[in-house]
């Protein structure tokens, strides 16, 4: 695939990748609804079996039954099965105007966002970085940080079934030295993890609080372990100006303070030191 893309005009490279985005877009929407039910399940029937009660009737009602894999979309609103030809990528929702065909009820415009935004950071990320095995590796990345920021921004959750893999993908793929050293790669995860573990608890021994939840520091280990450890301080500072920024807005908006998830900045400090990535590692070894 990479050698006949590369072989093909650019505008048509763009446009391959634009529409692998938007098939990719559709696939994390479904992830994003899906996944956290299927976790409040688990942790519903490992409750039910603690208490000796049957969770079973509870998890068909809310529909944490549906399989990641298996189970066809459906309307959220009459859980009607959604033909494919209402299910294209962007086209389906235009078409129908927001609405399902069959009870009428409003479809979040943030499904096609979502679809959208993958298509754009694809095709932004393949124009600078280049069409090259080095990017391709990288998309699973890009999509594993799409998919946490919404999860984390609807529940607040950081799922390990998809930090875990992409830590261990991380590692794997700077085996190969793709991106970073294996030692760069190596205790980035370690440092990550680390550094927001120790202000966690710095935080909560001098407040009594807690600041953030272990899946961001999970999170940052895995940027470490795919961007370096010399990434880490550019990200935290990103994050953290990107987190306050959006916390006024919200604060000036709203008049009132709120707990937000510490994820989707991470995550967007992840993407920008992907997409600066050469420019940072060789700032980062010439001041080191």
């Amino acid at each position: 695939m990479l050698l006949l893309l590369q072989h093909l005009p650019l505008a048509i490279q763009m446009g391959y990748l634009a529409i692998f985005g938007l098939i990719m877009g559709s696939f994390l929407n479904a992830v994003i609804f899906r996944l956290p039910l299927q976790l409040y399940r688990r942790w519903n029937e490992e409750a039910a079996s603690w208490l000796k009660e049957s969770s079973t009737r509870a998890s068909d009602e809310r529909g944490w039954t549906q399989s990641l894999w298996q189970n066809r979309s459906h309307c959220p609103q009459c859980s009607t099965l959604i033909a494919w030809y209402d299910n294209i990528p962007v086209l389906s929702w235009i078409f129908l105007l927001g609405r399902c065909r069959h009870c009428q009820q409003r479809i979040s415009i943030r499904y096609p966002m979502i679809e959208l935004l993958t298509a754009l950071i694809l095709v932004i990320m393949a124009r600078h970085l280049g069409l090259n095995l080095a990017f391709f590796v990288t998309i699973p990345f890009i999509l594993g940080l799409i998919t946490l920021s919404f999860i984390d921004l609807d529940t607040q959750l950081l799922p390990d079934s998809i930090t875990q893999p992409m830590l261990w993908l991380g590692l794997l793929v700077n085996s190969q030295h793709m991106l970073v050293p294996l030692d760069s790669a190596l205790y980035g995860a370690i440092a990550g993890y680390l550094l927001l573990w120790s202000l966690y608890w710095l935080f909560k021994l001098t407040t009594g609080k807690e600041g953030m939840g272990y899946g961001d520091f999970k999170l940052l280990a895995v940027l470490g372990a795919w961007l370096g450890w010399q990434m880490l301080p550019v990200i935290l500072l990103g994050s953290a100006l990107a987190g306050t920024l959006a916390g006024l807005i919200y604060l000036l908006v709203r008049r009132r303070s709120l707990a937000f998830p510490f994820g989707p900045y991470l995550a967007l400090a992840g993407l920008w030191a992907l997409y600066y990535h050469h420019q940072l590692m060789y700032w980062a070894m010439s001041h080191g």
